[in-house]
């Protein structure tokens, strides 16, 4: 059907919820330059709230500045919605997507797991279905791996064994995969029952968006036609089996080029993908098998500390392999000068040497940062973040000094709204 016939549909699909219904609708060309590449974006008050809550200086003042003067926003690569905008939607949904591209994500991110019978999804991992859907309120918990198991106590009320409970993509079809419904990703270890287990959802983020009537899972497919709907680049990532692969005679090369197959499929432009992988092999199979569709292969990093990550000699033998982009969690990047300035790290010293493209993980996703302590990915630079508005200086030096080209966010109106006030695209 051409565009101009399905423009209405689609236009209707992306109005932000609350317009009146007597709005004048656009002309055809105006809502095609509105839906492609020119996304009306809504960033709503959450980044104008941390300018504010800023310590007093340079870059504060320059973000209010663009806050009190520009008209308008637009979508910018630097915005990776992180399995889409899941500080509040339930992760890779439909709606999780949405939001995320109104807030000006430039590139959407699948996490592709596989069903039973071997098809594509997006779920962040092939054994999460009992904390990111509602399989165990439905019959379909019969087919977990492991069932639920409710919390035990002593007598003293000391909890002696969380409760627990195991559900794989790989244990049901496409077709019972998409009768779920996605929800906050989180379970409380003291439930005793079902309903106990799935309400655990943590104090800083929301139930708000976990509906009934959201949550709509999505196939890799389905995703790919949605993302090209918003206009956005796509960034799939490969998730590593939980079950021993080959499996049912689908091996790990077949499921690396299932993945691109769809993209070829659905006539998506190599530059508009991002494979991404954990495993080195799978980046190598695209770099070497991927054709165009290698050429932006990422090799994310899975480190858990500094000790973890690789030394300089490693990362130029990623280069000379031809992987051109690594994604380390943000704390690689990062640290802190004498005077607890945040400054760029050793490893991304380099990462940049070595003549690699850098991408990082996942800003917005440690709750509230003024309470002193933020975890796993502020553990080289904690001592210097004490405020929210703090997150700002995070994304500056990831930026200017590291030189970032994009930053996965759980909230991706933060990272736009810095984006759109340095005029980066």
């Amino acid at each position: 059907m051409p565009l101009r016939q399905i423009y209405p549909l689609l236009l209707a699909a992306l109005l932000p919820l609350g317009c009146a219904a007597s709005a004048p609708v656009a002309a055809p060309a105006e809502a095609e330059a509105k839906l492609f590449g020119a996304l009306p974006i809504q960033l709503g008050p959450r980044p104008f709230f941390l300018a504010d809550e800023m310590q007093d200086g340079v870059l504060k003042r320059e973000l209010q500045r663009c806050a009190a003067t520009r008209p308008l926003y637009r979508s910018s690569q630097m915005s990776i919605g992180h399995r889409g905008a899941p500080l509040q939607f339930p992760e890779h949904t439909r709606e999780s997507y949405i939001a995320a591209a109104r807030m000006g994500a430039g590139v959407l991110e699948c996490d592709v797991a596989f069903t039973r019978d071997q098809q594509l999804v997006c779920r962040h991992a092939q054994d999460d279905l009992h904390t990111t859907t509602n399989i165990l309120a439905t019959p379909l918990a019969a087919k977990c791996t492991r069932g639920f198991t409710p919390a035990e106590f002593n007598a003293a009320g000391t909890l002696t064994r969380a409760a627990s409970a195991e559900c794989r993509t790989s244990d049901i079809s496409l077709a019972e995969f998409k009768t779920l419904r996605g929800k906050m990703d989180a379970f409380n270890p003291r439930a005793r029952t079902v309903a106990e287990y799935m309400a655990g959802t943590a104090n800083w983020r929301t139930d708000l968006y976990s509906g009934p009537s959201s949550g709509t899972l999505l196939t890799h497919a389905e995703s790919i036609e949605l993302f090209k709907q918003l206009g956005v680049d796509m960034t799939p990532e490969l998730k590593t089996p939980v079950v021993p692969m080959p499996f049912e005679g689908f091996s790990q090369q077949a499921y690396a080029q299932k993945l691109i197959d769809e993209y070829r499929q659905a006539r998506v432009p190599a530059q508009r993908v991002w494979p991404q992988s954990f495993n080195q092999a799978d980046v190598l199979y695209w770099v070497n098998n991927g054709g165009n569709y290698g050429r932006q292969a990422v090799f994310l990093d899975d480190a858990a500390t500094v000790a973890d990550l690789p030394d300089a000699a490693t990362l130029r033998s990623y280069r000379s392999q031809g992987i051109r982009i690594v994604a380390p969690p943000t704390f690689a990047l990062l640290g802190v000068d004498a005077n607890n300035r945040l400054m760029p790290s050793e490893y991304a010293r380099d990462a940049r040497a070595a003549g690699l493209q850098i991408i990082t993980w996942t800003l917005e996703r440690s709750g509230l940062l003024a309470d002193g302590n933020n975890g796993f990915y502020f553990q080289t630079f904690d001592s210097a973040i004490k405020r929210e508005g703090d997150v700002y200086a995070v994304i500056d030096t990831l930026v200017q000094d590291v030189g970032v080209i994009g930053i996965f966010t759980d909230w991706p109106a933060t990272v736009s709204f810095y984006a759109n006030c340095k005029g980066l695209r």
